[in-house]
C-alpha cells in the first residue's frame, strides 16, 4: 500500500499506516518499468460504510478519570477525520489502518436500536446514563443517512433513560424533537467539542467536522431550546491552539453553555507517528515546539497513559492550562462539565418487539 507524502484534501491523515497487529508491511517503490503515479494526481480516497451487526452496544469502563460509567457508540470509525483522535488505534482491531482507513472505511451497526432495546430490556440491567460518542462521534456525516444516533435517542426517550451526548457536528440539532423533551424531564445533556476558532487550523485539525463558528451556533441553539449544553475545549495542543482557550469559554458562555470541560493532547499507539507526520505537513516551523511541550506534560514522551495525568498532562505548561481554564470559568460563570445530576427514577424497561404487536 503506498503511503501519501501529502496532504489530502478534506482528509486530516495523509498516510495508511499499517495497524500495530499486522504482521506484513507494504511499500510501494517505482521499479522504473512505469511512470509512478504522482500524489497529487491519485483519486481522493471516498468514503465507505459496511454494515455491522452488533451482539451488544453497551460498553462498560471503569476508568477513574472517565465521568460516565456506560458508553456506546453507533459507529466505527469517523468522518470528520480529526488527526488528534484518540481512537484511531481502535481500528487496528479491524485489520484497518488508524490512518486514512480510520476516516474512509467505517462501520455502522446496523442493529444498533434493537441491540440497545434488547440490553435495556434485561432483568439484570442496572440503569445509569449512557455516555453516546465516547469513542467516534454520533453525528459525524454518515448520521445523515443511517440515523443510528436518532434511532437510538428515540429507545432512551420512550423508556425514559439518561443519557449525555458528546459532538463536534451541527447535526445534533436535528434531534431537537427528541432531546429537548428529554431535557424538561432531566434526562439528557449535551457536550459540544470546540478547542479553536480559528476556521483555517479547524479544517486541517477536524477536516470534515462542523465549523468552529457553526458549533458556538449549535451551543446558542441547543440552550435556547432547553436542552442543558456544555463545551469541552478537547484536545488542547500546545502551541497550537492553547492560546483560543479563553475565547473559546468567553463565546461558549455568551451562546449559553452552562459548563465547560477540558483535556490535553493525547498521543497513544499509533497516533504518535500520525501526528507528527500531520506537523510535518501542516506546522513545519513550530512541530518541534508543539512536540516538546507535548513531551513536558508526559514525563519526556509523548504519552503517558497514567490515570491520574493523561487528561490533563503534568509539570508547568499543564499546570498553567489548568490555572488559565478555571480563571475562564469563574470569569465567564461556567461550572465544572460533570456537574449536572440526570434523573434516573424515571426508567422504565423497554418491552420486547413482538411480532403480534400490541394490544394495549
Amino acid at each position: 500500500m503506498a503511503e501519501q507524502t501529502n496532504a489530502i484534501k478534506g482528509r486530516g491523515a495523509a498516510a495508511n499506516p499499517e495497524g500495530r497487529f499486522e504482521t506484513i508491511r507494504h511499500h510501494a517503490e517505482d521499479d522504473g518499468w512505469q511512470q509512478a503515479v504522482l500524489d497529487e494526481d491519485a483519486p481522493r480516497p471516498r468514503t465507505e460504510v459496511t454494515e455491522e451487526c452488533a451482539r451488544s452496544v453497551i460498553t462498560h469502563n471503569d476508568s477513574p478519570d472517565i465521568y460516565f460509567s456506560q458508553a456506546m457508540n453507533p459507529y466505527r470509525g469517523c468522518e470528520h477525520g480529526c488527526i488528534y483522535c484518540f481512537a484511531r488505534p481502535t481500528h487496528s482491531y479491524l485489520n484497518l489502518s488508524p490512518g486514512l482507513d480510520f476516516e474512509t472505511k467505517l462501520r455502522a451497526k446496523s442493529n444498533f436500536a434493537e441491540v440497545l432495546r434488547a440490553d435495556l430490556a434485561k432483568p439484570s440491567y442496572v440503569v445509569s446514563p449512557i455516555n453516546i460518542g465516547s469513542n467516534t462521534d454520533p453525528y459525524q456525516p454518515i448520521e445523515k443517512r443511517w440515523r443510528l444516533t436518532r434511532a437510538a435517542l428515540e429507545v432512551l426517550a420512550e423508556c425514559h433513560h439518561p443519557c449525555t451526548i458528546v459532538t463536534k457536528n451541527a447535526l445534533v440539532e436535528r434531534d431537537l424533537d427528541i432531546l429537548a423533551p428529554m431535557a424538561r424531564d432531566r434526562l439528557v445533556q449535551v457536550f459540544v467539542s470546540v478547542n479553536s476558532l480559528d476556521n483555517h487550523l479547524a479544517a486541517k485539525l477536524e477536516p470534515r467536522a462542523s465549523a468552529p463558528h457553526r458549533r458556538v451556533k449549535t451551543i446558542r441553539t441547543l440552550a435556547e431550546a432547553g436542552v442543558p449544553v456544555g463545551v469541552l475545549v478537547a484536545p488542547i495542543i500546545p502551541a497550537l491552539n492553547d492560546r483560543d482557550m479563553e475565547a473559546v469559554i468567553e463565546q461558549a458562555a455568551e451562546a449559553g453553555a452552562s459548563c465547560a470541560g477540558y483535556t490535553v493532547l493525547r498521543l497513544p499507539f499509533e497516533l504518535k507517528a500520525l501526528f507528527r507526520e500531520w506537523l510535518t505537513l501542516h506546522a513545519p516551523q513550530r512541530a518541534d515546539h508543539v512536540m516538546s511541550l507535548v513531551q513536558q506534560m508526559n514525563k519526556g514522551r509523548d504519552y503517558d497513559s497514567n490515570f491520574a495525568t493523561r487528561m490533563r498532562g503534568q509539570g508547568v505548561f499543564a499546570e498553567l492550562l489548568r490555572r488559565r481554564f478555571e480563571i475562564a470559568c469563574r470569569r465567564y460563570h461556567l461550572g465544572r462539565a460533570r456537574e449536572l445530576v440526570l434523573d434516573t427514577s424515571r426508567f422504565v424497561p423497554p418491552r420486547k418487539l413482538s411480532p403480534q404487536g400490541e394490544l394495549f
